[in-house]
């Protein structure tokens, strides 16, 4: 497996939000976290990406314990995410908030532009990744001008730029109409093919349509897994409204 938790565990003062949760995703694939409000589903995802640690279990990442590392070295060991609130940079360019995402461009800090302004191979790098998204028509256009679904693809391309190994998207589908969903999902077919994604949904057809695997959480337990047949068939995501795919 590309990536592995075992048995974490987390409490906020006297709130345990996760319980013995042990989940793992497959390389090439997209994999979803599902569950209903209140779950558990978002502070799993901060323990998974670094955010939080755990207070016991272990998180191992192509084979590599990285349990309670700060999340910058977990981003440079190849995982990015995209966050359930808006991450871009409002002032700058569609093209320079994919800039400011490259690696190479990050390590400069605050005067990250001031080289790279002029240079040829960091641009044409960022066009490859605005290219894959389908937002490189909007490359001089002002961040704060993009229509909300295209930022949301925005984000995703601005976790893209670092060519991660493991992609993780935080609730993607959040405030985008049904064709931005659409949109949305085509797009993400598409990075399958470049990374392994792994997802958190509330939006249960969108999820279904998309992953090989999901983890359902609920009481900050996983109280299911497996393909979406497999779970369309399960008795407790039956008997849920998390069972109302059509």
């Amino acid at each position: 497996m590309l990536f592995e938790a075992q048995h974490l565990h987390k409490r906020f003062g006297d709130t345990v939000v996760l319980e013995d949760i042990t989940v793992s995703f497959a390389e090439n694939q997209v994999s979803g976290i599902m569950g209903p409000n209140g779950a558990g589903k978002t502070t799993c995802f901060n323990v998974l990406t670094g955010h939080y640690k755990p207070d016991r279990g272990k998180v191992l990442f192509g084979g590599e314990d990285i349990t309670g590392l700060p999340e910058r070295v977990i981003a440079r060991k190849g995982i990015s995410r995209s966050f359930q609130i808006m991450n871009v940079f409002d002032e700058y360019s569609v093209l320079q908030n994919v800039m400011v995402a490259l690696p190479e461009v990050r390590g400069r800090g605050f005067n990250m532009f001031l080289n790279v302004a002029g240079s040829s191979e960091i641009q044409d790098r960022a066009w490859e990744v605005l290219k894959k998204i389908g937002l490189e028509e909007h490359a001089t256009q002002d961040a704060k001008d993009l229509s909300y679904g295209n930022k949301r693809i925005l984000e995703i391309g601005i976790a893209l730029a670092a060519a991660p190994r493991l992609l993780f998207l935080d609730e993607p589908t959040q405030g985008l109409g049904s064709d931005q969903t659409s949109i949305l999902a085509e797009l993400i077919q598409e990075l399958r093919k470049l990374t392994t994604i792994v997802i958190i949904e509330h939006d249960m057809p969108f999820l279904f349509g998309l992953a090989d695997t999901i983890s359902v959480i609920h009481w900050g337990q996983i109280v299911a897994r497996g393909t979406p047949g497999e779970l369309k068939q399960n008795k407790w995501v039956q008997a849920s409204n998390l069972g109302k795919i059509e």
